[in-house]
């Protein structure tokens, strides 16, 4: 199946005219409506502007104006991977332990 990635939101906190944080939102699906294994998850990032991991330093809000600039706020190979393990953990579930009632414990040593 084919796993889709959409921003779906952008809310920036303004302070002084500059972008002081960003709230990003991004939509995870994976294959489409209708099919049996469809799903989707929403994560979402909050990036304070002097965050070194992805700091992006004093700008206008009119300075964002490029769907890469709110990728970049976004830990995208870390929520690759969650969503990744979460579509495998709902359509492929691990096989749970069987109990074996009959283990007879060693006699001491």
């Amino acid at each position: 199946m084919a796993v889709t990635k959409k921003v779906t939101s952008a809310v920036p906190s303004i302070s002084g005219g500059k972008v002081v944080e960003w709230e990003v939102g991004m939509t995870y699906t994976n294959g489409v409506s209708g099919d049996e294994q469809y799903y989707t998850y929403d994560y979402f990032n909050n990036v304070p502007y002097w965050d070194i991991t992805f700091g992006f330093g004093l700008s206008a809000e009119s300075d964002w104006n490029t769907q890469s600039q709110l990728l970049a706020l976004c830990p995208v190979s870390t929520w690759d991977e969650k969503f990744e393990a979460q579509v495998q953990y709902i359509f492929n579930p691990p096989i749970k332990p069987v109990p074996d009632p009959s283990y007879v414990i060693p006699p001491e040593d």
